[in-house]
């Protein structure tokens, strides 16, 4: 069975991954519509897709269109979310869920309510560093894990800048504040994501912005958010707690390696920086910086890459990692652009099959949820001053 995809926003990310979508054997054509219709008739002249909607309701009204993949900007995407799913189309979103704990709540009855897919196409579930975790857990190889640390650190002189003058328009320095703490699936979807439980309280706090340049300042802030750097500490359920960091404001190169985590357990742990990665045991310390490294597919210069960033380009380039099992893929996947450590490969195909089977797909609504509400929590949290905060938990998915 194949399904049909419309793609919401035509930007420097929604084009890598209709590429995959299209070869997807799944999926029987793609449409796309954007506020800037230009972007979205480029991207579809680009790739030889099926055609332009005028507008997002438009896409939704067509029986053309089975699915949607929602790639706008970061604080739009739990009332897209909703739209989507309310219109009976099953739905792919962009990290993060939802900027809100109520949007959130929403978007799980929908799903419970119309029976349909949806999926959070969180990068970090497939990180090699997490993919190796998962696996090294669920052998019992670091015993009881009572520690992890998972970091999204992404200085915004790496490209950022131009990425939000792209999406942004002119009025791009008031979305350029959006606040760390509400984009934190990266850092904590990379340690739940291997680690199975989930945040039930947080204490964070935030460093106010010096740069001066208009950019985390309040005044200008459509979030009124003045803070740049953030950093959470996270108590999870069965004992144990994770730290995450959102920094934006860091001399780190981030164009090397956006997102890095660490866990710790009784008997071994393993920790991974920008360019090395270890196994540490009571006998000793192993490098596994091969294991985890992707090999690039695509070249920084390729045509496809033109509109993105050059500091932004690596994360649009790696192929798998050994630790990657690709045996599950569609073999038109084999020689076809990957990326953010080889991830859009499998998140691609497991919303593909997801759909198709009507199964949960990984990073499904109870997951999303769980990757999502501990950084609005405490983003909280940091603006009272790092008090602790519970955090609420809407449980496991169903299992049929």
């Amino acid at each position: 069975m194949t399904f049909s995809l419309g793609i919401v926003g035509a930007g420097q990310f929604s084009g890598q991954f209709s590429k995959l979508f299209l070869a997807h054997p799944g999926v029987s054509g793609i449409h796309v519509t954007d506020l800037l219709p230009e972007r979205a008739e480029r991207l579809v002249a680009d790739q030889g897709l099926s055609g332009t909607f005028p507008s997002y309701e438009a896409m939704l009204e067509s029986p053309a269109v089975d699915a949607v993949a929602i790639f706008t900007q970061r604080w739009t995407h739990g009332p897209l979310v909703l739209q989507g799913l309310n219109a009976g189309k099953h739905v792919y979103s962009a990290v993060p869920m939802a900027i809100s704990t109520e949007e959130i709540a929403a978007i799980i009855e929908a799903v419970k309510v119309t029976g349909l897919t949806y999926m959070m196409g969180e990068t970090s579930q497939y990180n090699p560093a997490t993919v190796h975790a998962r696996d090294q857990i669920a052998r019992g190889a670091f015993g009881r894990i009572f520690y992890a640390e998972g970091d999204y650190v992404h200085d915004m002189d790496l490209g950022f800048y131009d990425a939000y003058r792209y999406s942004g328009g002119d009025d791009w320095k008031a979305t350029a504040s959006y606040p760390p703490l509400l984009y934190p699936t990266h850092a904590v979807g990379g340690v739940l994501g291997a680690w199975q439980t989930h945040a039930v309280s947080v204490s964070a706090l935030g460093v106010v912005d010096e740069r001066g340049d208009g950019v985390f300042d309040r005044s200008v802030s459509r979030f009124d958010n003045d803070v740049s750097n953030a950093t959470a500490l996270f108590e999870v359920a069965g004992g144990g707690s994770f730290r995450t960091n959102e920094f934006r404001r860091v001399g780190y190169p981030s164009h090397i390696r956006e997102s890095r985590f660490r866990f710790f357990g009784t008997e071994a742990s393993m920790e991974q920086l920008a360019t090395v990665a270890l196994w540490q045991d009571k006998k000793g310390v192993r490098d596994i910086s091969e294991l985890l490294e992707p090999k690039p597919t695509t070249a920084p210069d390729d045509p496809s890459l033109q509109h993105i960033a050059p500091e932004l380009r690596a994360a649009f380039t790696s192929g798998s990692a050994p630790v990657h099992d690709r045996a599950r893929l569609p073999r038109e996947f084999d020689h076809l652009p990957n990326g953010h450590e080889g991830s859009h490969h499998f998140l691609v195909d497991d919303f593909v099959t997801a759909v198709a089977t009507r199964s949960l797909p990984s990073v499904n609504a109870w997951v999303a949820a769980r990757y999502t509400l501990p950084g609005i929590v405490a983003h909280e949290s940091a603006r009272q001053g790092g008090v602790r905060l519970e955090i609420p938990d809407f449980g496991d998915a169903p299992r049929s």
